[in-house]
C-alpha cells in the first residue's frame, strides 16, 4: 500500500507541474498585454499633452552662421543677440524637463521640452545657452530670464533637497520652469547666485 500510495502521489505531482506551466504562460501573456496597454496609454497621453501645447512658440536659438539668412538658413528670431558675450559659467549635466512655472507636475512636452537628455549649459552676458545632444537646443536671452532656485523635484523626477537647479524663463506669454542637474552638484549654488544677480541687473537696466 505504501508503494502504491507513493506512486500515486508522484503521478499527481507530475500532472500538477503541467498545469502550473500552462498557468504561468497565461500569466506572462497577460502581464505582457498589461504592460503594452500601459505603454500605449502613456504614449497617447504624451501626444495629447503635446497637442494641447501646440501653441507654444518655436524655441529660441542663438544665431550662428547656419541660422542666418545670409547663410541660407532660417532667420534669427526677434531679440536674439548677434554675439553671445562674455562667458560667466558653464555646466555639464542632465536636463530633467520643463513645466509651467510654479506647477511642478504640469509637464511641458511641446517643442521637445519634454525630452530628458544630457545637457551642456553656458551662461553668457547675452543669456543661457542650452545644448542637448539628441534633442532640440535652445537659447534663453538674458531679458527672458526670471529666476533661479534650488529645488528637489520636477514632473517625473524627484531628487534630494536642493539637488535640482530650476531656471524660470519667459517664452511667448508663458512662464516656464526648466530643471537641470549638474554632474558636480556643488556648482548649483554658484549658478543660482550668478543667475539671480544677472536677472536683477537686467531688470534694473530696463
Amino acid at each position: 500500500m505504501t508503494s502504491l500510495h507513493q506512486t500515486y502521489l508522484a503521478a499527481g505531482q507530475k500532472s500538477a507541474e503541467v498545469t502550473d506551466w500552462s498557468a504561468r504562460i497565461g500569466w506572462l501573456v497577460g502581464l505582457a498585454l498589461f504592460i503594452a496597454l500601459v505603454y500605449w496609454l502613456m504614449r497617447e497621453g504624451w501626444k495629447w499633452r503635446g497637442t494641447l501645447q501646440s501653441d507654444l512658440p518655436e524655441l529660441p536659438a542663438r544665431p550662428s552662421p547656419t541660422t542666418t539668412l545670409n547663410a541660407g538658413g532660417k532667420p534669427p528670431l526677434t531679440g536674439m543677440p548677434d554675439e553671445p558675450g562674455r562667458v560667466k559659467l558653464t555646466m555639464s549635466g542632465r536636463y530633467h524637463g520643463s513645466t509651467t512655472a510654479g506647477q511642478w507636475l504640469d509637464r511641458i512636452v511641446a517643442r521637445g521640452l519634454g525630452t530628458r537628455s544630457r545637457v551642456g549649459l553656458t551662461l553668457t552676458d547675452a543669456g543661457l545657452d542650452v545644448v542637448r545632444p539628441g534633442a532640440a537646443d535652445f537659447f534663453v536671452p538674458a531679458a527672458q530670464l526670471r529666476e533661479a532656485r534650488l529645488d528637489k523635484g520636477i514632473a517625473g523626477k524627484v531628487l534630494t533637497e536642493g539637488g535640482l537647479l530650476v531656471v524660470t524663463w519667459a517664452h511667448g506669454d508663458k512662464l516656464i520652469d526648466s530643471g537641470f542637474r549638474s554632474d558636480v552638484s556643488a556648482e548649483h549654488n554658484e549658478w543660482v547666485d550668478t543667475l539671480n544677480s544677472m536677472i536683477n541687473n537686467t531688470e534694473g537696466a530696463r
